[in-house]
């Protein structure tokens, strides 16, 4: 192993491969980090930060194992079925890797349209209220856990497909794997933390896993929407939601200034009619 990556350190083609590669996972790690953030603060406080680290190691070991086995992932762009049809745009010549990122997204379209529909529905559930406290929290961190590591299989699958088109060095795919998992791992909390304060930045999350899954599905069936179009569009959505929250506190802060400013005054004039 450590003959294989000596070469490449005075290589600066496998320099700027790496650094590609990084930016590249830690791109395509957004929409894990967001999946396991909704996910884990459902959770109770103190169950959160746990969740979030054993998902995102997860993720790391999942990824790495991948690696390992590159050649057999490699193999799952090979059809496995074909249905017949052949057009510019759609393709029913269906490989693992297309059934893999089918599931995923109709997985991520299905939990996006629970987690929306809880968002909304402010009706408790009789059935949580007739269980124990310890066991329904016991329940949540697995199913939070089991849910994670479905999501972190599709991701992993085609982050490192995606890697496997840009070098051919496995070293540097693992280098920038364990960068760009670092990299979440430390975002993980502040991200958690701040969309839990923002409710509405939980909607648009919701949204952005919604646009994933239709993404992932629709690169399943042979059509390919470039990624740069999607987080393009995520920014966009950010950025507009970063307005709104700026004129939001702007309101408040104005609100509280107007209420400390009629205090004053109610307090001069008490003092003025006490004289």
């Amino acid at each position: 192993m450590l003959e294989s990556i000596t070469p490449l350190l005075s290589d600066p083609a496998a320099w700027a491969a790496l650094v590609t590669l990084v930016v590249m996972e830690v791109v395509l790690g957004i929409d894990n980090l967001i999946f396991i953030s909704i996910l884990s603060n459902k959770l109770p406080p103190e169950h959160r930060q746990r969740t979030r680290r054993i998902g995102i190691g997860l993720a790391l070991i999942m990824r790495l194992g991948l690696l390992a086995t590159i050649g057999w992932i490699v193999g799952l762009t090979q059809p496995v079925f074909d249905l017949g049809f052949h057009g510019e745009t759609f393709d029913t010549a269906f490989s693992w890797r297309d059934l893999i990122l089918i599931a995923g997204g109709l997985f991520l379209l299905w939990k996006a349209t629970k987690e929306i529909h809880h968002s909304v529905d402010t009706t408790p559930s009789n059935d949580l209220l007739e269980k124990d406290k310890k066991d329904v929290v016991l329940n949540n961190v697995g199913a939070a856990i089991f849910q994670i590591i479905l999501l972190d299989l599709v991701f992993s699958v085609d982050s490192i497909l995606t890697a496997v088109g840009m070098t051919e060095h496995v070293p540097i795919m693992m280098v920038a794997v364990i960068a760009a998992v670092t990299v979440m791992l430390l975002a993980a909390d502040p991200l958690a933390n701040f969309i839990d304060k923002n409710p509405t930045v939980v909607m648009l999350a919701l949204g952005f896993l919604l646009m994933i899954g239709a993404v992932l599905i629709a690169d399943g069936f042979g059509v390919h929407v470039p990624k740069g179009y999607i987080y393009a569009a995520m920014a966009f959505s950010a950025l507009v939601e970063g307005l709104n929250m700026w004129s939001r506190n702007a309101q408040i802060r104005k609100a509280q200034a107007q209420e400390a400013a009629r205090a004053a005054l109610n307090k001069a004039e008490t003092a003025e009619r006490g004289v």
